[in-house]
């Protein structure tokens, strides 16, 4: 279905900060629409070219030390059930923290109704060659706009410091300065490619659906040939998970393009890798090296393991369901939710077998 024909399906209601959606609509398409009728979402991922559904079902996010991931701001869910049954599910139902974070194990999302807010301006300023000792001031540096990301290719520097900074009342106002960075004197790519698909920077202020996003969503984003993998820790162990990757970026830089660092504010979503935690997630893109990345990624799991990691869903990792039944303590909530919606396994594959139900019946 073309983008058109879905945004003709939005609905907005004014009255209560909503916004309902069809599950298809990409965030690109959603948010242009909201801008034009002046509102906004409260963040937005990196690539808006990923939908709605499939976002919000994988716990994807944006950056912001007091911004939640994107399923956070749903408010309603409507989906098909293993038997055909439709099933609503609004905010007054406990429910609801189940199923958005869902990975498709309940059924098929239909539509979804999201919280908004009144449109903002943003400006986007971005620093180069940040000491790594800097990193002792990580809270300091990643709250010190509306959303932060940092780009390093562990080589002893961060590569590049990305702040887009909320205007107030029409204002723009600099980001502060990063300590032992110099400012970027014409738009970079944070994957090292050709700039041209990238969201203007330079501090220019503009809609927050054309400054959120690293990438235009009228281009291809990011590197294109590429492997993703990310991984969650408590922001409390944050330095010391850095620290302790660092200490193995030798195994693995040949491999990489390049990694984000970025805060997500705790949910209280049921399978978010952000679920009650502040949390700091260390994205890596890699080289199409399948083989290569599978062995790097026991290595990461491993030296992550006793802070927590929890792997984003969408992305690429190893672990298992064993593993994973340790990070989640509403799984068994979960697990009973898929009985009740999917009692047949309708939804059920392999990758939901391995990461959650290890092979036996729900």
């Amino acid at each position: 279905m073309e983008v058109g024909a879905l945004q003709g399906q939005i609905t907005i209601d004014e009255e209560r900060l909503r916004v309902s959606v069809p599950a298809g609509i990409t965030y690109g398409a959603l948010a242009a629409f909201l801008q034009s009728r002046g509102w906004a979402l409260h963040n937005l991922g990196s690539l808006p070219h990923i939908s709605v559904a499939g976002a919000c079902a994988t716990g994807t996010h944006g950056s912001g030390a007091t911004n939640q991931s994107l399923a956070a701001a749903v408010c309603e869910i409507e989906l098909i059930t293993g038997r055909g049954r439709r099933v609503l599910l609004g905010d007054d139902d406990p429910r609801l923290a189940g199923a958005v974070v869902a990975l498709g194990a309940l059924g098929i999302v239909t539509s979804l109704t999201l919280r908004i807010e009144p449109t903002f301006d943003i400006r986007q300023d971005v620093y180069l060659n940040m000491p790594w000792r800097e990193l002792d001031k990580l809270d300091e540096i990643m709250s010190s706009a509306y959303s932060v990301s940092l780009f390093t290719q562990w080589n002893g520097v961060v590569d590049q410091v990305w702040l887009k900074s909320k205007c107030l009342d029409g204002v723009s106002i600099p980001a502060k300065p990063i300590d032992g960075a110099t400012t970027a004197t014409g738009p970079v790519s944070p994957t090292g490619d050709d700039h041209e698909n990238t969201t203007a920077q330079g501090g220019l202020p503009g809609p927050w659906n054309e400054r959120l996003p690293h990438f235009r969503f009228d281009r291809f984003p990011s590197h294109g040939d590429e492997i993703q993998s990310e991984f969650f820790v408590p922001r409390r162990f944050g330095l010391a998970a850095l620290s302790a990757l660092e200490q193995i970026s030798g195994s693995f830089g040949n491999h990489l393009i390049i990694s984000e660092l970025r805060y997500v504010a705790a949910d209280q979503l049921w399978l978010s890798p952000a679920n009650n935690c502040d949390s700091l997630a260390i994205h890596f893109t890699w080289k199409k090296h399948p083989g290569e990345v599978r062995q790097i990624l026991g290595l990461i799991e491993e030296t992550l393991e006793p802070f927590g990691g929890r792997p984003h869903w969408g992305k690429w990792f190893t672990m298992d369901a064993s593993r994973i039944a340790m990070l989640y303590g509403r799984l068994p909530e979960f697990v009973a939710l898929v009985r009740e919606f999917d009692p047949d396994r309708q939804f059920n594959n392999a990758y939901l077998d391995r990461v959650l139900f290890g092979g036996s019946e729900t």
